[in-house]
């Protein structure tokens, strides 16, 4: 099996270059790959890349992850995360290759109290979730082979994440200030890697699990206990580590104005993932703990 991953420089690119190494002939490729495009603000270049290497599996890691200046660039946003995603879908139903997308809770108004399935209403607030809406509609529309992975509050212990910002501003400030009315499950950018390895394997032997899925950690939790979670782990796996904060004051989302609006709702239902994979999504405390204890 040939393997073509595209966006392997972020953070899920760079946990699925390890899992999907195993499944065949890995090709990876990022925004500045010389021997063959990865550019996503070239998407013929990106389809003729897809012609050359012809793979039997598409997975496509590469977006515009910036919610906030995806509102002063709506066209770039557009560009990465609609139109060549949409090209990748035209070019894999011409190879009959399976393609593997990852979207976003932003595709969600933020409503409610109750986590969201993959059949319920999309009604972005943002410029980032009208165009990752877009971009997996264009996929499915396309009529190839495909499965969409919607995830939210993606963490990774390489590069930078909120639990690296909590520690490092608990080491310079006595008192904090963190959103407490957006809820949502942190999600390690390895466990997502991992479930997509498992579902291809699982897609090339059944096309009744090609589709729409929602993949987060179990439970759930507000950023601001997040952040107490961080610094309370963080105080058991080094307790000699200098901290001086003393109080992380709880807030609303309104005592931080941003350009692109958040959902306050970013619980998101795994049920038909865990049903159709025989899988057993962790709680998030495991692999917040476990991405602590390698950073720390």
């Amino acid at each position: 099996m040939k393997i073509l991953l595209l966006g392997r420089g972020g953070q899920v690119g760079w946990e699925l270059q390890r899992s999907l190494s195993v499944l065949g002939d890995l090709v990876a490729l990022g925004h500045g790959t010389v021997e063959q495009c990865g550019d996503f603000t070239n998407p013929e270049g990106i389809a003729h890349t897809v012609r050359a290497l012809r793979p039997d599996v598409i997975v496509n890691a590469a977006a515009h992850t910036a919610v906030d200046k995806a509102e002063s660039e709506p066209e770039l946003a557009h560009l990465l995360n609609a139109v060549t995603p949409g090209v990748l879908a035209r070019e894999a139903k011409i190879l009959g290759a399976l393609l593997v997308h990852y979207s976003t809770d932003y595709v969600f108004d933020g409503s409610g109290d109750t986590p969201r399935d993959e059949q319920a209403f999309v009604a972005p607030l943002s410029v980032y979730g009208q165009t990752k809406l877009e971009g997996e509609q264009l996929i499915q529309s396309s009529g190839c082979r495909h499965m969409i992975f919607r995830t939210s509050w993606v963490y990774a212990a390489r590069g930078g994440n909120f639990a690296k910002t909590i520690l490092r501003l608990a080491q310079e400030r006595e008192q904090l200030t963190v959103i407490n009315d957006q809820f949502g499950a942190p999600t390690g950018a390895d466990m997502l890697a991992d479930v997509t390895a498992h579902a291809i394997r699982h897609a090339q032997q059944s096309s009744e699990s090609l589709g729409l899925y929602h993949c987060v950690a179990g439970g759930e939790t507000t950023w601001h206990a997040y952040a107490q979670y961080v610094l309370d782990t963080a105080k058991q796996l080094k307790p000699e580590l200098a901290l001086k904060v003393q109080t992380i004051t709880p807030v609303a989302t309104s005592a931080f104005p941003t350009p692109a609006k958040r959902p306050h709702n970013s619980r998101l239902s795994t049920h038909k993932l865990q049903a159709n994979f025989g899988l057993q999504l962790p709680h998030w405390h495991h692999g917040v703990a476990r991405m602590l204890q390698e950073i720390l």
